[in-house]
């Protein structure tokens, strides 16, 4: 339980990290903008790990022997990707100009990307995978709220520090899928 609950958090950084952004970014409409960012980026948290082992689920059975192996590359991978991605520039600027449900749609997509592709993990862990993909998207709910708070409050300066928290709890999950294998 406590891996799924690392995973939730990791998995949910990058979606804090946006919310940090927007709130720097709008500091008016403050409640506005972080029930927005709970509502989309807990969905999407929720669904796109759900849609990568459901569809891990049908290609398990070809890839038994190896699939600790591929979960490791694919955790490593996107924990490499949120390093990169936190040492890289302020990303406040590229946040849009008006907080709409049109402007939110690609930001929760992009934000839970990673998010399918960790899903595909889901997979190989003891666990109820809708009950996992609920608390990552309550998880990721309640990140995204009070991350649009703290950006309100502090600006910026907490967005990397998330990124990299979450990648690298993704990486040492990762490692220790092939170790516990």
């Amino acid at each position: 339980m406590l891996e799924l609950l690392l995973l939730a958090i990791a998995l949910s950084m990058d979606a804090f990290a946006v919310a940090i952004g927007l709130g720097a970014k709008h500091r008016h409409h403050t409640a506005r903008t972080a029930i927005l960012a709970a509502v989309y980026f807990g969905a999407f948290q929720g669904i796109m790990p759900l849609l990568g082992y459901l569809g891990g689920r049908t290609i398990l059975g070809w890839i038994e022997s190896t699939a600790p192996y591929i979960a490791c590359v694919i955790l490593l991978a996107l924990g490499a990707k949120m390093l990169y991605e936190a040492f890289g520039d302020d990303d406040v600027a590229d946040m849009p100009p008006r907080i709409s449900h049109q402007a939110m749609l690609p930001l929760a997509v992009a934000t839970s990307i990673d998010a399918m592709a960790a899903g595909f993990t889901l997979n190989l862990l003891p666990i109820n995978a809708y009950s996992a993909c609920l608390l990552i998207a309550t998880v990721t709910a309640a990140f995204s709220f009070v991350g649009v708070w703290l950006g309100k409050q502090s600006g910026t300066w907490l967005e990397s520090k998330a990124e990299i928290f979450g990648g690298l709890v993704l990486m040492v999950i990762g490692i220790k899928m092939v170790v516990g294998a």
